[in-house]
């Protein structure tokens, strides 16, 4: 199997990886519940880990790395903690379910609408939208449906001179852009562990990065304060009720480290090859192409369609033929909306570090044969 659907989930992870969750699972307690050797282990291997998460995005203070079940979870943390009864919540036209469906649950919500590749006109669509009454705003850095990179760091920008919480959704920019988190503007970036950062499934992380915290979602024991009635004030136990999932964050802990030492290859290997697959796939009939201005375009994610056909009967053919991609609205469908791909959705590939040319080569002749093909399935 070649796979293309590193935006989802890694598949291809360091050894280390493995290594490391298999080790915490033979030899690890429970985080911040006891003293003995065990339990101290893991609260080291814990605290390794928000210290290497820190390092990575430009935090000083690794308490800010609050430890999650996945981005879903981090990003419910932030919109539901920070939104007031009566507000109105602003998100973009790229948001995922993620942060569409706890922006509905929570109340009223604007959406801004723009052309994707015009600075101007999404920085004018959000600046029309933060006014009187709107009590939060959450915006993609990266759309997971068409990689398009949005300017989030000038919507902090706006944000805060009007003293609106701003929320960043970096699931598909961490561990592949170069993200440093005082630069975002942001008081809650939040993303996955099982993504571009090559953890286990069953982690997120969601990193504070202001004074002005949000209320707490989920209550329970966190070792610490335990006559308290209350959640704890200090972070990260405000956010971290019940058992962390240590032999998780070990695995995170060495994709972290992966990343660290490697990012900025890993960039130029995924930018290198989706330029490649985009230049084969360029001027074959019937195949269209849904891709930017380079500098507004994240390099590891190509979505295309195959002369207007539904895009799970386009992936569902290239897995026939051992190719591992992701076809419909993947789970983005106010992206898809204003990108007019409603009806048949799209086939996405996205890279990773361990894909090669050979492979991008053999895609780009699967799907220029399924181009040709009058019926595919």
């Amino acid at each position: 199997m070649y796979y293309f659907d590193s935006a989802a989930t890694s598949f291809y992870r360091p050894y280390s990886v493995r290594v490391a969750v298999n080790d915490a699972i033979a030899r690890l307690a429970g985080y911040g519940r006891s003293g003995h050797t065990s339990a101290a282990a893991a609260a080291e291997r814990v605290y390794l880990c928000r210290k290497s998460v820190a390092e990575l995005f430009g935090m000083s203070n690794p308490e800010r790395v609050i430890f999650c079940n996945n981005a879903t979870h981090a990003l419910n943390i932030a919109i539901r903690g920070f939104s007031r009864k009566n507000g109105v919540g602003v998100i973009s036209c790229f948001e995922h379910n993620a942060v569409s469906r706890p922006a509905y649950a929570c109340g009223r919500v604007a959406v801004a609408e723009f052309d994707p590749y015009n600075e101007d006109s999404i920085l004018s669509s959000f600046k029309g939208l933060l006014a009187s009454g709107v009590s939060l705003c959450v915006c993609t850095m990266v759309s997971n449906a068409f990689g398009n990179i949005l300017p989030v760091s000038e919507i902090g920008a706006m944000c805060k001179k009007r003293g609106v919480p701003f929320v960043v959704d970096a699931s598909q920019a961490a561990g592949t852009l170069d993200i440093d988190v005082k630069k975002l503007n942001a008081d809650a970036v939040c993303m996955p562990g099982h993504k571009a950062l090559l953890g286990p499934t069953g982690t997120g992380i969601l990193l504070l990065t202001s004074d002005m915290l949000p209320a707490p979602i989920m209550f329970g024991g966190t070792g610490s304060m335990s006559q308290s009635r209350d959640m704890p004030d200090v972070l990260p136990d405000r956010y971290e009720a019940g058992t962390l999932n240590v032999a998780g964050i070990c695995g995170l802990l060495e994709g972290v480290r992966f990343v660290r030492q490697n990012r900025e290859g890993i960039f130029k290997h995924e930018a290198l090859l989706c330029k490649e697959l985009r230049a084969m796939l360029t001027g074959i009939p019937r195949v269209k192409l849904y891709y930017g201005p380079e500098q507004m375009q994240c390099p590891g994610l190509l979505s295309f369609g195959v002369d207007g056909r539904p895009s799970e009967e386009i992936v569902q053919a290239l897995a026939d033929e051992g190719f591992a991609l992701r076809g419909g609205l993947h789970c983005a469908p106010l992206a898809h909306k204003r990108m007019g791909t409603t009806e048949n959705g799209t086939a996405r590939v996205s890279f990773c570090y361990a894909n090669t040319l050979y492979q991008t080569v053999k895609l780009a002749e699967a799907i220029e044969k399924l181009a040709n093909q009058k019926n595919m399935i």
